[in-house]
């Protein structure tokens, strides 16, 4: 047999890992990344492409992440297509390891999850992980490297742990401080509740964006004299943000707002709408939604646990986006002032084009406000 993979069978044997999921479920599999244990609520992802962009987005704070595809870490890992400044995932669940074969490799996906203090656990079903998680809804779960605990006591940890609900994750991933990207004839204030890269690069064509921490006021915001206020996608539960949702409801009127993921979240809210979970949340590249102004279907990329609760939604504001899996509300337009939002990722990194005209559209909104 060859040695090397004599190695890799010891290093399996001696390195096992398990998940334990709050309802009692365990999933075992091989330890990678950094050695740690952790709590976090365990999602899966169905994108078939794209491991580093979803490792970068800040909005899976808390999370473990489950891919769907079964390879993964085959194109390796380089700078250029991070998404943001660091890793926030709790975690990352998939099934088949791979060593890297691309030329813009730069690192392995173990030793970057190393490197960035990330967990991870391979060899795990999953396949049966994933409809579990359909069955029974996304779970508080325990990730156990160590071999320390047992299964019960691991499960006991699932289940103490405080998870997502109520809580302020915007605030943990968001920047320290204000800075500025893009050279365009606008000027955007863009919030920061967990920002991808992409993001600003597709506000970039058209803007000058200044990117503010999440708890910047709406008076700061407002001297700036921005064309256009953009809020960001995040983390969490975003009913755990009054702040935003206070000084979004002071901006809407005085200047044009676009929202995406969490933004869109926290502009119903502070419209009267109000936000719940979904069973399993959408995170993926392959969501088909219906913008009901043209009867086109976009394919979309998504990643959020919360949505806004249809029969919550006030008379200003009007349903634009429906998604055609289960029916919930995608995009919302307000009918009065100069403000809209979607649920999805127009910027889709990674992810498809369908929906980069929603960037055009912020741009019409503000020039027309000019006017």
């Amino acid at each position: 047999m060859d040695n090397n993979l004599i190695a890799k069978w010891r290093a399996e044997r001696d390195r096992k890992a398990l998940l334990a999921l709050a309802d009692g479920s365990v999933f075992h599999g091989v330890a990678f990344g950094e050695t740690i244990d952790r709590c976090g609520e365990v999602v899966f992802n169905t994108g078939m492409c794209g491991y580093q962009e979803i490792l970068t987005d800040p909005s899976y704070a808390g999370q473990f992440v489950t891919l769907t595809t079964a390879e993964v870490g085959n194109y390796g890992i380089n700078p250029e297509d991070v998404e943001s400044r660091g890793l926030f995932l709790s975690g990352l669940v998939i099934g088949d390891l791979t060593e890297p074969s691309n030329f813009r490799s730069t690192d392995s996906l173990n030793a970057y999850l190393k490197a960035n203090g990330v967990p991870g656990i391979y060899g795990v079903d999953t396949r049966a992980l994933t409809i579990h998680l359909r069955e029974n809804g996304n779970q508080k779960a325990y990730l156990c490297l160590s071999g320390a605990l047992s299964e019960t006591e691991a499960i006991a940890k699932a289940k103490a742990w405080e998870g997502l609900d109520g809580q302020d994750y915007a605030a943990k991933v968001t920047c320290g401080e204000s800075y500025e990207v893009g050279e365009g004839d606008q000027h955007v204030v863009a919030y920061d509740f967990g920002i991808k890269t992409n993001i600003l690069r597709s506000l970039g064509k058209f803007a000058r964006v200044t990117v503010v921490p999440a708890k910047t006021s709406a008076a700061d915001v407002l001297a700036m004299k921005p064309d256009g206020v953009f809020l960001s996608n995040g983390p969490a539960d975003p009913a755990a943000l009054p702040y935003a949702i206070e000084n979004i409801r002071t901006l809407l009127g005085k200047v044009p707002i676009f929202g995406i993921c969490l933004g869109h979240q926290l502009l119903s809210l502070a419209c009267g709408a109000k936000t719940g979970r979904l069973k399993f949340g959408h995170h993926g590249c392959n969501h088909p939604v219906r913008n009901l102004a043209t009867g086109k279907v976009e394919i979309t990329s998504q990643n959020h646990n919360f949505a806004v609760l249809p029969d919550s939604v006030p008379d200003c504001l009007e349903v634009t986006h429906v998604n055609l899996n289960d029916g919930s509300i995608e995009g919302v337009r307000h009918g009065t002032l100069p403000a809209f939002s979607v649920q999805y990722h127009p910027e889709s990194c990674p992810g498809p084009h369908d929906s980069e005209y929603l960037f055009e559209e912020f741009r019409k909104l503000m020039v027309k406000s000019e006017k």
